[in-house]
């Protein structure tokens, strides 16, 4: 009985161990299996991308195209001789330096090491084929080219250029996109279908009727920089409106622009954004040969009396930012020094009192070899411009508080045209836009806007035609943006805004401006 009781036990005991030990086997086996897998996860290549959009596409050949939106894009399949970073400096890309080898001459150095993205080598002929096109065509680049006369071709990665007059920082006008001559032997080169090459850091893999898909160009020229970004899907729209629309549903991921109301389309939330200063300057213009404003202190008056938080805040709504100095939109070249007399009406009062002038019924007045002489001014607006007349009527109740007389007087756009051009003017309200190339001469070059006169500003516009030193580019801004201070030739009122608005799963830096609002793209991802 004992015998069959230890045998049970026994065979019990052996079906144990087999049970445990099959348990052992197939937990180490799916052990395996599953870190086989997670290794083969882990190996498993993680394609970085982004969605961009474009509205109303014309064409992908950038020195046809109409389209702001397109002229962006095709900045990352196409490359400039010389390019722009993010601070505005001109940086080489396809041109490795440029000399200026008189007033009106100019040797370009082109990088030898680059090739389209089909292969096929990068020469001099390639540069010599877009001066061709546009020269002959109307682009949104020809007016880079207005003063080059001719272009001539030195060896395979050396050209000449040859102006009509000097240009100072001439290589900023250097930015126009570079087409391949050889692509175009054998292409319609105004056929807007077709899938273009380019030297950039991506290049177009596919085109369908409502996307665009890029991926990284394998024989980019620049080995030193790393593409995390690996494809850009571009969706195609019809309208601007549908693309905003798009973005605020999460199918586009970033979109730039300077529009005020961008808000008004998007939204307000599910986004971040990035806010910088545009291109748009208004600017005050003091002519300093009329009889009053030759007078410092009148100038610095005028200067003293004006709000611009008060202009930004009534007429913009606060969505323009205030100015100072033409270059405070971020350039390098003037480091954000504070180049305005600022608003102080006291010091105003202060400075006329000091210089003889007597606050009188209303109004400041001098008295001079029995001449009794009011501060009163014409300010000249364009009337086409609704936003500067009502700037112009926001002045003028400003300064007249201040017992500054102002008759705004509008004209039409030929007519304000003509004053600009006989400078027939006491103060003229005047807009541009600023373009990355620092060069000042509209401001203090000969025959400038306010008919300045000083014999430094002279000997440091005229050095700024001839340094390539970055730290004596600097220190002459500086000396100007002073003189622009303390002689008030000209006052700065406000700039408009530039937003970037962009997913808030995108990684990475977003160093945007207006001129390339896809500075840093590849490093970006989601």
């Amino acid at each position: 009985m004992k015998s069959n009781i230890f045998k049970y036990v026994f065979i019990i005991f052996v079906i144990m161990i087999v049970v445990i030990a099959i348990f052992i086997i197939r937990n180490n086996e799916n052990k395996t299996e599953t870190g086989e897998q997670t290794s083969e996860t882990s190996n498993q290549e993680i394609v970085r991308e982004i969605r961009l959009g474009i509205a109303q596409c014309d064409t992908l050949n950038p020195l046809l195209t109409n389209n702001k939106n397109v002229q962006d894009i095709t900045k990352l399949i196409y490359e400039p001789l010389v390019d722009v970073s993010s601070d505005y400096k001109a940086t080489p890309q396809l041109a490795t330096e440029w000399a200026k080898q008189d007033a009106t001459t100019y040797i370009i150095k082109l990088r030898e090491n680059v090739k389209w993205s089909d292969g096929e080598r990068f020469t001099s002929a390639d540069v010599q084929f877009t001066y061709d096109r546009l020269k002959e065509n109307s682009s949104i680049y020809s007016s880079n080219l207005e003063h080059v006369t001719m272009l001539e071709i030195v060896d395979d990665y050396t050209v000449k250029m040859y102006l009509d007059q000097e240009v100072p920082f001439f290589e900023y006008y250097l930015t126009f996109p570079i087409l391949s001559k050889t692509f175009y032997d054998t292409q319609d080169y105004y056929n807007t279908g077709i899938v273009p090459v380019g030297t950039g850091k991506y290049k177009v893999d596919s085109v369908q009727e409502n996307y665009i898909t890029l991926i990284k160009n394998t024989n980019w020229w620049n080995r030193d920089t790393t593409l995390s970004l690996e494809k850009i899907n571009v969706n195609v729209y019809d309208s601007v409106g549908e693309l905003y629309n798009a973005f605020k549903l999460g199918n586009v991921d970033i979109v730039s622009t300077d529009n005020n109301h961008i808000q008004d389309y998007i939204g307000t939330i599910g986004y971040s954004t990035k806010e910088i200063k545009g291109r748009e300057h208004d600017f005050i213009v003091l002519n300093t040969q009329n009889e009053l404003l030759s007078k410092e202190e009148v100038r610095k008056a005028i200067s003293y009396s004006i709000d611009k938080n008060n202009i930004v805040s009534n007429v913009f709504q606060n969505k323009y930012y205030t100015s100072s100095f033409p270059l405070d939109y971020g350039s390098w070249a003037y480091q954000e020094q504070d180049a305005s007399a600022g608003y102080n009406p006291e010091q105003a009062n202060q400075l006329l009192s000091e210089n003889g002038w007597n606050y009188r019924n209303g109004y400041w007045q001098k008295t001079e070899n029995r001449k009794t002489q009011r501060i009163e001014l014409n300010l000249i607006v364009k009337a086409s411009n609704s936003n500067q007349v009502t700037v112009a009527e926001n002045i003028r109740t400003q300064l007249e508080a201040q017992g500054i007389r102002i008759n705004i007087q509008q004209y039409a756009d030929a007519q304000y045209n003509i004053a600009i051009q006989n400078k027939s003017y006491d103060m003229i309200l005047c807009s541009m836009n600023v373009s990355p190339n620092p060069d000042m001469s509209l401001f203090f070059g000969e025959n400038n806007l306010a008919n300045y006169r000083n014999d430094e500003i002279a000997g440091i516009m005229d050095e700024l035609k001839n340094t390539t030193d970055e730290e004596t580019i600097k220190n002459d801004y500086a000396r100007l943006a002073e003189t622009y201070k303390n002689n008030v030739p000209y006052i700065s009122l406000y700039t408009n805004k530039y937003t970037i608005a962009y997913n808030t799963e995108l990684v990475g830096e977003i160093n945007s401006n207006w001129f390339n609002p896809f500075c840093g793209i590849e490093t970006w991802y989601k």
